[in-house]
C-alpha cells in the first residue's frame, strides 16, 4: 500500500488514514509533520520533501495525508493510488468544529479552540484560494495523475475504500 490521501483540511483524510490502517499495516504521515517548524512558518519546501522522500525509502508500506500540492506533487510518482477528498467546504467545517483536540499540533485543546475560527475562515477560502492548498490546485494535482485514482464527494462512501 502506497497511498496519498489529498483535500481541504477538515474533509477527513486523517480519520480516512486511521481506518486503512486498521485494515493494513503501514506507516502513516501526516505532512503536517513536515511542513511546519512548530507554529505557522512553513519550512524551506525542500526540507519538507527531504523528510518526505525519507520517510518513502524507509517504509515499504505508506500513508502520507495532506493539503500541501507543493509537497505531494513531486512524490506522486512513488504512490499507487491518489485519493481525493472533496465533500465540500462546508462539511469541511463542521468536520473542523468537530475534531478532537490534536496534541501533536497544539499544546493545549484551549490553544486549539481559539485558531478554530482562523481555521474556519482559512477553510472557507479554499475553493476560491490559488495557493498549493486550494481546490484548483488539488484538482490540477488529481486530474494529471496517471494511476489509480478516486474521489469521493460523499463522507459516507469513505467506507468503501
Amino acid at each position: 500500500m502506497k497511498i496519498i490521501i489529498l483535500g481541504n483540511a477538515g474533509a477527513g483524510k486523517s480519520t480516512l488514514a486511521r481506518r486503512l490502517l486498521a485494515k493494513q499495516t503501514a506507516a502513516r504521515l501526516s505532512l503536517d509533520e513536515v511542513a511546519f517548524h512548530g507554529g505557522t512558518e512553513r519550512r524551506v519546501l525542500q526540507d519538507s520533501l527531504a523528510d518526505v522522500t525519507h520517510f518513502i525509502a524507509n517504509h515499504e508500506s505508506w500513508i502520507i495525508e495532506g493539503c500541501y500540492a507543493d509537497i505531494i506533487e513531486p512524490i506522486l510518482p512513488y504512490c499507487e493510488e491518489l485519493i481525493f477528498l472533496n465533500p465540500g467546504v462546508e462539511t469541511c467545517i463542521v468536520h473542523c468544529r468537530a475534531r478532537p483536540w490534536e496534541p501533536e499540533k497544539f499544546t493545549s485543546n484551549q490553544e486549539q479552540d481559539e485558531n478554530l475560527e482562523n481555521l474556519v475562515e482559512w477553510v472557507r477560502s479554499y475553493e476560491t484560494r490559488t495557493d498549493e492548498y486550494g481546490l484548483r490546485r488539488h484538482r490540477i494535482l488529481y486530474e494529471s495523475f496517471q494511476g489509480r485514482k478516486r474521489e469521493f464527494k460523499d463522507p459516507s462512501h469513505y467506507e468503501l475504500v
